[in-house]
Parts: structure tokens; C-alpha cells; sequence
């Protein structure tokens, strides 16, 4: 993740992300304790779609959150146990990936890589639940897929990913 920081002279800080998946957030310190966060339109940096402000106690307290201090997250060991190594998992497909504009016939991931897209949840938050050979993806898109630990880790490395991000 690329973060950029300057000072905003009789104001306080700010702080600009853009993450691997290329979403943007800015986040402005106030000098009185206050914090401003800003999300961006996935296809225009400068559209700003979403904003919170927070006191200085809960922007911390949604720190510690993030951080992992005040939830940790079960053994992964236990969770394949109970699903005999099955594992679901949520990945965003990142732009410029392989499988970007392809359909799930054509990429023919239960065969190449013996794992299911479960569902996709679009940009707009319209959801395919079991999606057919003929359903596309798109950069941004979430896929829900299911499968071995392996095979996930072949499928978002080879088809998910942007390789050169």
C-alpha cells in the first residue's frame, strides 16, 4: 500500500492511501483531535463517494479494531478441520488480472483449479449467487470462492491478481 502524508498548515495532517486493489482513502488529523476519513470512487481518485468524522476516542478505538487488539480471529487450523481443508474465501479482483473480462466458462476454474466461484458481488453491490459458465468478471468485482487452500492460492495468484501491483 502506497501512503502519502503532508502537513495542512492550521489544520493538522493528512494521509492518502491507495491499496494494492487501487482504493483510495484519505484520512485528515485535526489538530483539536478530530479525524475525517474519505473514500474514493474505484475509477476517479478525486470523487470522493463516502466520509466519516470521529472524535479522537473513537478513531482510536477503531484503530485498536483494525489493529486486531480487541478481536483475534480463530486458528485457521480449527476452521479446515471442520470443513475437512475446505476453505471459502472473499478476494476482489484486482484491475488489469487475467481473469478481467472473462467468464467463468472460459477461465473453466472448477477443472483447472478444482474450486467453485460460490458468488459475485458487483461494484454496485448486486450479488450472482451461484454463478453460471456465462457470468463475467469484472475488475472490482468480490468473488466468493470455495476450494483447498492450494488451489485459491493458484487461482488469485494466476487469474485474480495484477501481477504487476
Amino acid at each position: 500500500m502506497n501512503i502519502r502524508e503532508c502537513d495542512l498548515p492550521g489544520i493538522g495532517r493528512k494521509f492518502e492511501a491507495v491499496t494494492r486493489n487501487n482504493d483510495k482513502i484519505t484520512v485528515i488529523i485535526h489538530d483539536d483531535g478530530r479525524r475525517e476519513m474519505y473514500h474514493y470512487d474505484d475509477d476517479d481518485h478525486e470523487e470522493s463517494i463516502s466520509n466519516i468524522t470521529m472524535n479522537d476516542a473513537e478513531a482510536r478505538q477503531l484503530a485498536a479494531i483494525l489493529g486486531g487488539m480487541t478481536y483475534k480471529p480463530k486458528a485457521m487450523e480449527n476452521i479446515e478441520l471442520a470443513f475437512d481443508d475446505l476453505i471459502i474465501e472473499w478476494f476482489k479482483v484486482e484491475p488489469g488480472a487475467p481473469a478481467v473480462n472473462q467468464s467463468i466458462g472460459d477461465i473453466d476454474v472448477r477443472s483447472n483449479y478444482g474450486i467453485t466461484i460460490i458468488a459475485i458481488i458487483k461494484k454496485n453491490q448486486s450479488k450472482q449467487l451461484t454463478p453460471g459458465p456465462e457470468a463475467i468478471i469484472e475488475a472490482g468485482d468480490t468473488l466468493v470462492i470455495s476450494g483447498e487452500r492450494k488451489d485459491l492460492r493458484n487461482i488469485i495468484k494466476d487469474l485474480l491478481s495484477n501481477k504487476g501491483g
